[in-house]
């Protein structure tokens, strides 16, 4: 809609509403997971319980076969290389495999939303792996179809805290409204809080924010059993 703002939240509106209503009135949609870790299976759960056609996709065959069973809801393996069934990809593989990932797709990937959760940090979480002036969102972006759409989302949200349905603000960053609208509308049907951080530049520090979450974790908090949100105080 012309002048709209589709991915805004009114702070006030939300008040944290039963999934059940927050879903009502969103649109599905399909949505394709590559990657069989516990970010997918967590997403994956969520995307299901949500009413979303949900296919998942792993080098290894069985194992997708198995994880599509366990979420349940109708949810299918599919064929890793070949096209995403669903409009909506999600990748969720270790952050030194995505753009390998993306590469490897090459064009059955274009015209997809594609969102990423990675972090890219170094493995003692002292620093990201990539530097000032980019982000690992932005690397993907490069390496996928000009007419696929990257957008930076759930790499500030653990994913045991993501799985009991727990309503929870996911922070997400893009360049397209088209597709931030669509990430956005889908975040929401999760029964999670859509929260836009900007252009997909901000990737950087989102990424940031997910490295400084790790450390909070080991070192402040204690445990992994936490989630970042942003309050309205007005």
């Amino acid at each position: 809609m012309g002048g709209v703002d589709d991915t805004a939240v009114d702070n006030d509106e939300w008040a944290w509403r039963p999934i059940q209503l927050q879903k009502a009135g969103t649109p599905m949609s399909s949505i394709s997971i590559i990657g069989l870790g516990g970010m997918g299976r967590a997403i994956g759960a969520r995307a299901v319980e949500g009413g979303h056609a949900v296919e998942v996709v792993g080098r290894d065959a069985a194992k997708a076969k198995d994880l599509a069973a366990a979420l349940g809801g109708g949810a299918t393996a599919g064929t890793f290389r070949t096209a995403p069934a669903g409009d909506i990809v999600i990748l969720a593989v270790p952050n030194a495999s995505a753009v390998p990932v993306v590469a490897q797709y090459g064009d059955a990937l274009a015209g997809k939303v594609i969102i990423d959760i990675t972090n890219p940090m170094k493995a003692d979480a002292s620093g990201l792996t990539t530097p000032d002036g980019t982000s690992a969102a932005q690397e993907i972006a490069k390496a996928a179809p000009a007419s696929a759409h990257v957008v930076k989302a759930f790499n500030t949200v653990f994913g045991h805290v993501l799985t009991p349905g727990r309503p929870l603000d996911v922070l997400f960053a893009g360049d397209d409204a088209r597709a931030k609208a669509d990430v956005s509308a889908f975040i929401q049907s999760l029964g999670l809080r859509p929260l836009d951080a900007g252009g997909l530049e901000m990737a950087h520090w989102l990424e940031g924010a997910g490295l400084l979450m790790i450390n909070l974790a080991r070192h402040g908090v204690g445990d992994f059993n936490f989630a970042l949100g942003i309050s309205n105080l007005s």
